[in-house]
C-alpha cells in the first residue's frame, strides 16, 4: 500500500518544523513566516538519496584526509577572488545574490569564459534565459567564446545532474535557483519544498565530483535573500552584489564563506563591455581634495584592505515642523546617537536644523569607524568652519563623548600616506599603538571635543 504524503509546517527564515501551524516561530522569533510543506514519499524506498558523499560510508582520521587535490580555481578576475578568499574551492557552493539588473549574469559570464579558457568544460545552466539572450550577453562581455563553455536552458534538476555526468565540467553555474524543479517534490518551482530539494541535489553532486558550483539567487522586496534561510547555512559562501541604478560603482559583498575572510569586499564598475575592477577602490571613491565646509575623509577596515570614502553633512535651519534628520550610506541610528552626543558634550543645538548626512559615492557602512567622521563633518557644516589640511578621522564614538578602539588603524594609516594625506585623528589608544608613522600627523583625541581641537588646528 502506497504511503500517504507528509505534511509539516516549515519556518522560512530558520527552517524548523512543527507539526501545526502558528503566527510566530517559536526558535527564531520570527512572525508569518510558517508555511504548510508537503513532503512526498520517495519512489526508490531502498536507496537513501540523503546522503551527500558515495565513500565508503565509515569514519576516517582527519590526518588521513588528503587536501592536495584542493588548490584554488581562478576565476580570472581578481576581485572576484580577493571575495572569494583567494579563489575558487573545488567542491564549493557559492550563492551569489543582488537585485535585478545589478550584474549578477553579467560577472558569472565572465568568469565561465575565463574558466572555459583556462580550466576546462563550464555548463551554464539558464532557467531564465534562452540560448540566443545568453549569446547576446556573452559576445558583449566575452568578445570571442571558447569552445569549452555550454550553454544548456533547462528547469528540471534531473535532467542538469545528467547533463553534468555527460559532460563533466570542472565549474557548473545555476541561474536561478528559484526556476528549478525536481520531480521528486510536488510543488510548483521557487516554492520552499523545491528549493530545497534542488539545493541538496547540487550539494551532493559538487562534493562527490569535487567540481565548484554558483547559484544565483534573487531577492525580496526588502533586499534579502529570497527563500528559506537553510539554504544559507547549507551553502559554503554567500555573496551579495550591491549599487545604485544610477551609479556604475557595483560592491561585491561576502557575508559567509567557509575558505576565506567574511565581509571582503570586491569593486567592480559597469560598463559597455561588462564588469570592469577597480582594483584602487578608495582612489576612486574620493574625487574632491580640497577642504570643504561639512565634507570629512573617513576610512573603515572591509576584509583585508582598508577603504577611504567621503562623509559629507548639510546642517541648515529648518523652516517648519520638526527638524529632518537624513542618513544615507550610514544607519539612521548612529546618526541620532552622534547628533545627541554633539548636543550633550560639544554643546551644538541642532534641535530646529535639519541634518543630512551622505556617504560619496554610493557606498554603504555599517561600521562604527565612520562616527567620528560623520561627527566632524556635522560639525563643520553647523559651524561653518573646515580644517586647514587635507585630514582623515576614523573612530567610533561611545555615548560618553569619548572614543572608542578601531580594528587595524596601523593599516588605515599606510593607506592614508598613500593618497597624500596629512594628519589623521584616530582614537588615544590606538594612537599610542603607532610606533612610528612617517610623512604623516597622527593625532589622538580622548573624546569628541579633543577631535574637534584636531581637526580645526
Amino acid at each position: 500500500m502506497a504511503k500517504k504524503a507528509k505534511t509539516v509546517f516549515m519556518c522560512t527564515e530558520c527552517g524548523n518544523e512543527y507539526t501545526a501551524w502558528q503566527g510566530q516561530c517559536s526558535y527564531c522569533g520570527s512572525w508569518n513566516t510558517i508555511v504548510e510543506h508537503r513532503v512526498s514519499p520517495s519512489e526508490e524506498s531502498k536507496t537513501d538519496t540523503r546522503r551527500r558523499t558515495g565513500t565508503e560510508g565509515r569514519p576516517v582520521k582527519l590526518g588521513e584526509v588528503g587536501t592536495h587535490d584542493y588548490t584554488r580555481m581562478s576565476s580570472g578576475i581578481s576581485e572576484l577572488d580577493r571575495v572569494l578568499g583567494g579563489g575558487i574551492v573545488p567542491g564549493s557552493l557559492t550563492l551569489i545574490s543582488g537585485e535585478p539588473g545589478i550584474g549578477k549574469s553579467t560577472i558569472i559570464a565572465q568568469a565561465a569564459g575565463r574558466i572555459a579558457d583556462s580550466c576546462g568544460t563550464v555548463l551554464y545552466v539558464s532557467g531564465e534565459e534562452s540560448e540566443e539572450q545568453v549569446r547576446l550577453r556573452a559576445d558583449r562581455v566575452l568578445g570571442r567564446i571558447s569552445d569549452r563553455l555550454y550553454i544548456y536552458p533547462e528547469t528540471n534538476i534531473e535532467n542538469i545532474m545528467a547533463a553534468c555526468d555527460s559532460l563533466k565540467p570542472c565549474f557548473l553555474i545555476i541561474d536561478s535557483i528559484q526556476t528549478m524543479y525536481s520531480v521528486s517534490a510536488d510543488s510548483v518551482a521557487g516554492s520552499l519544498t523545491q528549493i530545497r530539494e534542488c539545493s541538496g541535489q547540487l550539494i551532493r553532486y559538487a562534493k562527490q565530483n569535487s567540481v565548484p558550483v554558483f547559484i544565483v539567487a534573487h531577492v525580496t522586496k526588502s533586499g534579502e535573500l529570497a527563500g528559506p534561510k537553510t539554504i544559507e547555512h547549507m551553502v559554503d559562501t554567500v555573496l551579495s552584489f550591491s549599487g545604485e541604478r544610477d551609479r556604475d560603482l557595483r560592491i561585491l559583498r561576502s557575508f559567509k564563506n567557509r575558505f576565506g575572510t567574511t565581509d571582503e569586499i570586491g569593486a567592480f564598475r559597469m560598463a559597455a563591455d561588462g564588469m570592469t575592477e577597480v582594483p584602487d577602490l578608495s582612489g576612486s571613491l574620493i574625487e574632491n581634495s580640497a577642504c570643504e565646509e561639512g565634507s570629512v575623509i573617513s576610512a573603515v577596515y572591509e576584509g583585508s584592505r582598508p577603504v577611504f570614502f567621503e562623509i559629507q553633512a548639510l546642517v541648515a535651519r529648518a523652516n517648519v515642523g520638526f527638524a529632518r534628520r537624513t542618513a544615507i550610506g550610514i544607519s539612521a541610528n548612529r546618526l541620532s546617537m552622534i547628533l545627541a552626543v554633539l548636543e550633550k558634550k560639544a554643546g551644538l543645538n541642532l534641535l530646529d536644523h535639519d541634518v543630512y548626512v551622505n556617504v560619496v559615492g554610493g557606498m554603504s557602512t555599517n561600521s562604527t569607524s565612520t562616527d567620528l567622521a560623520a561627527a566632524l563633518a556635522i560639525y563643520s557644516s553647523f559651524k561653518g568652519r573646515s580644517s586647514s589640511k587635507r585630514i582623515v578621522a576614523a573612530g567610533e564614538v561611545g555615548l560618553t563623548g569619548n572614543l572608542r578602539s578601531i580594528p587595524n588603524a596601523d593599516r588605515i594609516i599606510q593607506e592614508a600616506v598613500r593618497l597624500g594625506y596629512e594628519a589623521v585623528i584616530l582614537p588615544e589608544n590606538n594612537a599610542k599603538q603607532i610606533k612610528e608613522a612617517p610623512k604623516i600627523r597622527v593625532f589622538g583625541a580622548s573624546n569628541i571635543n579633543d577631535a574637534i581641537r584636531a581637526y580645526l588646528s
